[in-house]
């Protein structure tokens, strides 16, 4: 019977199939156990490199000897001889199997690359060439011992002379012809995704990546990493519904941090000047291509800077990330080429308003005034909704999607940012600005507000807002106040959500495409 396994809902029939399969491989174990032979029991086998540093290894030896034996073939004949005589130890999942008799081509695949492996009786002995024939299946975990050389039809290869089974896999691999296509099993089986299909495990690679060049930058800048609660009895720092639980010992209501910024400005008080967090953080809200839950979030702060400050340290780094970790500072995102090299365009809310919807906010002074260009350009609002909140609703119709190369967005309205500082010359705006790339907020930047009483004030803002139904606003923190009152110094801080990040420098098109293990509602 063919083990192929269709990646939609699997029916009745096809349930049978799998199951007749996996029945299979059991007696198999089974077998293997009743001689001795229990995989499940081995504990190590010592590798000694990896399938792609071997093929590369074997491939540059290979050239050396060709051009050191020139026309001479004895020479060439001699030279290729002697580099069998190195002998490798690998590991890894067999993915394909072509039986020719006395002699099998597997392809085995480690965390590297695959690479092909030739096994013979005579080479391996015929009781363990018959077992391996007989109770040995695609999936299964093996180690493999021989020397590497280049077949008739010039695929670099192992020649096997020992092998050993390490782990049975009982359920059979997708069909490799069609491989692991449904979106849905590839998120919720994220483990066998991973063995289907080796550009994703590589997106994950790149990610890991990115994330350890950001704090090699920032570390380079004198910058702290630290560690703040994700539990909290007030959960404040953004516009966001937060997760709520209960906390046993203290018998108190708790809540999933939603953003990183009142900790960490409390430590700029302590006298931390530059610190930032990677973390995760959690918001109750809905799911789509560039939302989750829960996803990480990046946050810093640097004493004695601005807003101004913030835009040059996010230019740069951005710059560095993509030149250390994809070898340019032009990366592809679907049709688009974004080049992060070039200086990064700004533009205040006011004139991206106006550029994009002919609308010049700068001439609307009152709400009313505000609602009805509102209503002649059919932005909707809340009764709630004063001047600043209509300000942001018509950038978010007109303006995001036309922000595709970088764009740094400036002076937002007062009403939408109840943790920034006013503009001295324009105190209904606040020194802040949001990074949009492809039409993605990439990050949110604040010249930090360190008044205590204007705090409270914006604090007192958010608790009216909330009780007319603004399920985002912030409660006030009387604590974080309190920190505020012993004194913070003026501070530039920033958000990144590397997710977006990482989906931007690996052209992944969904923010599920860069989280391992996405949340998805049960099948259940």
């Amino acid at each position: 019977m063919s083990e192929n396994q269709n990646n939609a809902p699997v029916s009745e029939e096809k349930e049978q199939d799998i199951n007749i399969l996996k029945k299979d491989r059991l007696d198999k174990l089974a077998a293997l156990r009743e001689s001795g032979k229990d995989p499940y029991q081995v504990t190590k086998y010592d590798v000694t490199g990896h399938a792609a540093d071997y093929k590369a290894e074997y491939e540059a030896a290979e050239a050396l000897v060709k051009e050191e034996a020139g026309d001479d073939e004895e020479k060439l004949a001699a030279g290729l001889e002697k580099l069998n005589e190195k002998i490798v130890r690998i590991a890894g999942r067999i993915m394909s199997w072509r039986d020719m008799g006395k002699a099998n081509f597997i392809d085995v695949r480690d965390s590297s690359d695959r690479i092909q492996v030739y096994i013979r009786s005579n080479d391996i002995g015929a009781y363990l060439f018959k077992e391996f024939k007989k109770k040995w299946d695609i999936g299964d975990i093996i180690g493999v011992e021989g020397y590497v050389f280049r077949t008739k039809k010039g695929e670099i290869s192992i020649h096997a002379q020992k092998i050993e089974l390490l782990s049975k896999s009982l359920l059979p691999l997708p069909e490799k012809w069609h491989g692991l296509k449904d979106t849905d099993t590839r998120y919720r089986q994220r483990y066998l995704d991973l063995v289907m299909n080796p550009d994703v495990k590589d997106t994950f690679v790149k990610r890991s990546k990115i994330i350890s060049s950001i704090r090699r930058y920032l570390d380079g800048q004198g910058f702290m990493e630290v560690e703040t609660p994700m539990l909290v009895s007030n959960a404040g720092g953004a516009a966001a519904r937060p997760f709520e639980t209960h906390y046993n010992a203290l018998d108190e209501e708790v809540k999933l941090r939603i953003s990183l910024e009142l900790y960490l400005k409390r430590l700029i008080v302590g006298g931390l000047e530059r610190v930032y967090e990677i973390g995760r953080v959690f918001r109750n809200e809905g799911v789509d291509t560039r939302h989750n839950p829960e996803f990480t979030l990046m946050e810093l702060y640097q004493a004695y800077t601005d807003y101004y400050g913030m835009m040059d340290l996010t230019e740069n780094m951005f710059r560095h990330v993509a030149q250390e970790v994809c070898g340019t500072t032009c990366v592809p995102y679907g049709e688009h080429m974004i080049d992060l090299g070039k200086p990064f365009e700004r533009l205040t809310m006011i004139d991206a308003v106006k550029k994009y919807s002919g609308v010049d906010f700068s001439t609307i002074t009152t709400l009313e005034e505000a609602r009805v260009a509102a209503k002649e350009h059919h932005v909707e609002y809340e009764d709630r909704h004063k001047r600043g909140d209509i300000l942001n609703l018509f950038f978010e119709a007109f303006v995001e999607e036309h922000l595709i190369q970088p764009t740094f967005i400036m002076d937002h309205p007062i009403e939408i940012s109840p943790l920034t500082k006013k503009k001295p010359d324009a105190p209904e705006y606040v020194e802040r600005f949001e990074l949009f790339i492809t039409g993605r907020e990439m990050c949110n930047a604040y010249s930090e507000l360190n008044d205590p009483i204007d705090q409270r004030e914006r604090f007192k803002a958010q608790e009216e807002a909330l009780s007319q139904g603004d399920e985002e606003a912030n409660r006030t923190d009387e604590d974080f106040l309190r920190a505020l009152e012993i004194g913070m110094p003026p501070t530039g801080g920033i958000g990144y959500g590397i997710d977006r990040l990482v989906m931007l420098l690996t052209n992944s098109v969904s923010i599920r495409d860069v989280l391992l293990f996405p949340t998805l509602k049960s099948i259940d």
